[in-house]
């Protein structure tokens, strides 16, 4: 995984993580990487200093270190936002579970009533699923949520 530094065109600056410099340019040029405060979606990485892992010394044995923050009150305002949006979904739309992709095209195509779904859907069957032309969003998950 990759650590990015990256910022819009507004100058808001964020990190985000991609399993490769190639899934950062393909999901950049797709219009899947967007400003968590304004949501723009022209990104671009930012000087960042690299990591390098100091090769003079043996590693202490140490507990698992987690990732912490600080965030700031339009952090916190926009988890709370994201938080809002998901319960929004969850409340007003019909979970279809595994069987999102296809149902979202049965909608399409005129085959099922249009409604307002939420299920499960791989980066694949997204991708495809936009290249059909069908609109879809993953729902955000707070990372608070996950605990």
């Amino acid at each position: 995984m990759i650590k990015y530094a990256l910022a819009c065109e507004q100058a808001h600056e964020f990190e985000s993580w991609f399993p490769s410099s190639e899934a950062f340019e393909t999901q950049r040029k797709r219009g899947f990487v967007t400003c968590p405060f304004c949501n723009s979606s022209k990104v671009d990485k930012q000087i960042m200093a690299p990591s390098i892992a100091r090769t003079d010394k043996a590693p202490a044995a140490q507990p698992e270190a987690q990732p912490v923050a600080v965030l700031s009150d339009q952090e916190r305002e926009l988890r709370a936002t994201l938080r809002t949006l998901r319960e929004h979904v969850m409340k007003n739309a019909e979970n279809v579970g595994k069987d999102f992709a296809d149902e979202a095209r049965r909608m399409h195509y005129g085959e099922a009533e249009e409604r307002s779904i939420y299920g499960e859907a791989d980066l694949k069957e997204a991708r495809a699923l936009l290249e059909e032309g069908i609109d879809v969003l993953p729902i955000p998950v707070v990372p608070d949520d996950r605990n």
